[in-house]
């Protein structure tokens, strides 16, 4: 099953893409252009992982890592499908990042590697928006380059576990305007899914509802205002959001609390 939230006539839903239709909790079909669509769920914590492909690091000419590097990427980040990815103004390299998104369902503590798959509630497309210029060591938590506003699109939807046979043999592509400009496949992570729900368990409590970033393939390149990027992961769906320009997109302002 595929499991979405969106806004639609003013109140936030709950619903279902089936049968390609977006169903509300009455089973109605909605319109999938007219929605808003939100993040499918919204994560206690998101656990990054940096480096988690082989030839992503070699493209970024940074040695393979003996352990998961970690990061924290913010939930004020978090955007929905087709929401807008704002180009912060003086940035001169900001870059997607395709990455399969892993849904805790059960919490543990010290999960055993062989029974770390048992807590998954489900998968779901994330991109790790990044800013470049902000990264002067991997090795070091990226939260700047990383956790702008709308830096976090995940979504469309996010589906069942049980509903994906082997998360280690899923197609990635990330499309920019239509050109395919990042390819890979899940089966070359470092650190496969089991190893990190397990090494992050090792030191906090893993709750339902945290998500885990499992890392990028190679093929990062610059966007710009005006392009729009495209995530497919086999099995799970299309994350699909447009870039625009901070004074155009969102105008800067205060914002009283």
């Amino acid at each position: 099953m595929r499991h979405a939230r969106f806004i639609d006539r003013g109140r936030i839903h709950e619903g279902v893409w089936q049968g390609g239709a977006l169903i509300d909790e009455e089973g109605h079909v909605v319109s999938e252009e007219q929605v808003t669509w939100l993040p499918p769920i919204e994560p206690r914590t998101i656990y990054g992982l940096a480096l988690n492909y082989a030839d992503h690091a070699a493209e970024l000419s940074l040695e393979r890592p003996k352990e998961p590097v970690l990061f924290i990427k913010p939930n004020a980040s978090l955007i929905g499908h087709r929401a807008p990815i704002v180009y912060p103004e003086g940035v001169e390299y900001m870059h997607y990042e395709a990455e399969l998104a892993v849904i805790i369902g059960r919490a543990g503590r010290r999960i055993r590697t062989a029974h770390a798959l048992d807590h998954v509630l489900g998968y779901t497309i994330a991109n790790d928006v990044t800013v470049r210029d902000f990264v002067g060591n991997m090795f070091r938590p990226p939260i700047r380059a990383k956790g702008f506003d709308t830096f976090g699109p995940l979504g469309p939807w996010w589906v069942d576990a049980a509903d994906v046979p082997d998360p280690h043999q899923l197609e990635i592509w990330t499309y920019v305007n239509g050109e395919v400009r990042q390819h890979g496949n899940t089966r070359d992570l470092i650190f496969r899914i089991d190893e990190v729900i397990s090494f992050i368990s090792s030191f906090v409590t893993l709750r339902p509802g945290d998500v885990i970033l499992t890392g990028t393939p190679p093929g990062i390149s610059p966007v710009k205002p005006g392009d729009v990027i495209d995530i497919e992961i086999e099995g799970i769906g299309r994350l699909v959001n447009p870039v625009v320009g901070e004074s155009n997109g969102e105008p800067a302002r205060e914002v009283l609390s």
